[in-house]
């Protein structure tokens, strides 16, 4: 049986370099203004220069963002004349995952992340506004921010989990354009004070919440920690970590939809997009995958190798290299790409979302294992080194991409 990867850092423990060099091709040099997601080509392989957006836990119990950006290139405050912000935006994500431009009316997804963004419905105003998508605000009550507490009372802000704000609310606002957002603020990175925000998330009404987090996997996790995602009827997402081949908590829990990444690009196939895993064999950077050394496997899943719960479950774009564009300001400068499977997460909660509301009994988790056929099917890339389908990619399920990326609506509904 294949385990997580040899030396996953524990929960707490120190872990890897906050910078790290991701190689890939399609890279946009830094001056250039137009999207690269919409060039049809790839340009030579080059070197990708990111850096995570969290600080790595130094205590146990407390989580991590999933969010990276690109420092290769330039932060934009403003764009210039018919300039559109470097990374694929709303119209490339639906294009490729084959999503309505209309549906999710009425529908509420919760972000919970950690910290205050103070510049958080300013910079989503930003972002709308450029794309063309309906304003989402306090005033016209689509957008509410609250702390885990359900208050106003909120908690002491910090650039990283802002910039993980900004990339949460985006990355919704791109696959469900029409549906409102509901972010909730932890009083810090614990699993306690996160869990709490969930719980709050799931008593405001949210049928769809996304959590862009993780750490490493504890014994405590099935004991204590899966009371906080244990919500029929709600469709939990839980982004699957950025260190490649290994598996994080919560990811690791049997009642979320454990959410892989990417690397998405631009082709002249009948999809018009071509999809590999984000990492390499080498391993060290990309989504995360693997078996759960604690979390008892659910039902749905059957892979063979993994006797406890195996992440990821599906994907999404995650790659920096071929990354989002992200409108942040909070000590930061407007315009950026960022990835990480922080942004995979949400965007498949606001999928979820499109398909409608989840049945009252049901762990939403199940429906895209019922559904194989309406998903893309991503067969070529691993996310580290191991002997089958936990860390490489191939036909059907396998750990980096779960069972696929959405194909439409249809793979997240009963």
């Amino acid at each position: 049986m294949q385990s997580h990867r040899n030396g996953l850092l524990r929960r707490g423990a120190p872990a890897l370099l906050s910078a790290v060099t991701l190689i890939s091709g399609g890279l946009l040099a830094a001056s250039q203004t137009s999207a690269f997601a919409t060039t049809g080509s790839a340009a030579p392989a080059s070197t990708v220069h990111t850096h995570r957006l969290c600080s790595q836990p130094t205590k146990p119990g407390y989580m991590a963002c999933n969010a990276v950006a690109r420092t290769d290139i330039k932060q934009q405050k403003s764009l210039g004349h018919n300039a559109a912000p470097s990374g694929f935006g709303p119209s490339d994500l639906q294009s490729a995952y084959n999503l309505p431009k209309d549906g999710g009316s009425g529908q509420t997804v919760a972000i919970v992340d950690a910290n205050d963004d103070p510049n958080a419905e300013a910079d989503l105003g930003s972002y709308r506004s450029q794309y063309g998508l309906p304003a989402c605000t306090t005033d016209n009550g689509c957008f509410k921010k609250i702390d885990q507490d359900g208050s106003s009372n909120y908690p002491a802000p910090d650039a990283g989990w802002a910039g993980e704000i900004s990339l949460d609310v985006d990355m919704v606002s791109s696959a469900c354009p029409q549906c409102h957002i509901l972010l909730v603020e932890a009083n810090s990175a614990s699993m306690d004070d996160l869990g709490a925000a969930v719980n709050q998330a799931v008593k405001q009404g949210a049928k769809y919440v996304s959590n862009s987090y993780g750490g490493g996997e504890d014994a405590s996790d099935t004991q204590s920690d899966d009371q906080y995602f244990k919500h029929p009827g709600v469709a939990i997402t839980v982004s699957s970590g950025d260190s490649g081949y290994g598996v994080e908590y919560p990811a690791a829990s049997q009642y979320v939809t454990a959410v892989g990444g990417t690397s998405l690009k631009k082709d002249s196939s009948t999809r018009g997009w071509s999809e590999s895993v984000w990492g390499t064999s080498a391993g060290g950077e990309g989504a995360g995958s693997g078996c759960s050394q604690y979390d008892a496997k659910p039902s749905w899943q059957k892979d063979a190798d993994c006797a406890k719960r195996a992440v990821a479950d599906v994907s999404s774009v995650a790659d920096p290299a071929t990354g989002l564009a992200v409108y942040d300001t909070y000590q930061a400068s407007g315009w950026n790409v960022y990835g990480g499977t922080s942004a995979a997460s949400p965007f498949i909660a606001g999928v979820y979302a499109l398909a409608g509301a989840p049945g009252a009994s049901d762990t939403p988790a199940s429906y895209p294992y019922a559904h194989t056929g309406s998903l893309n099917d991503v067969t070529t890339g691993a996310n580290g080194s191991c002997s089958d389908y936990l860390c490489k990619a191939g036909k059907g399920y396998d750990g980096p991409t779960g069972l696929g990326t959405p194909n439409g609506t249809a793979a997240f509904t009963k």
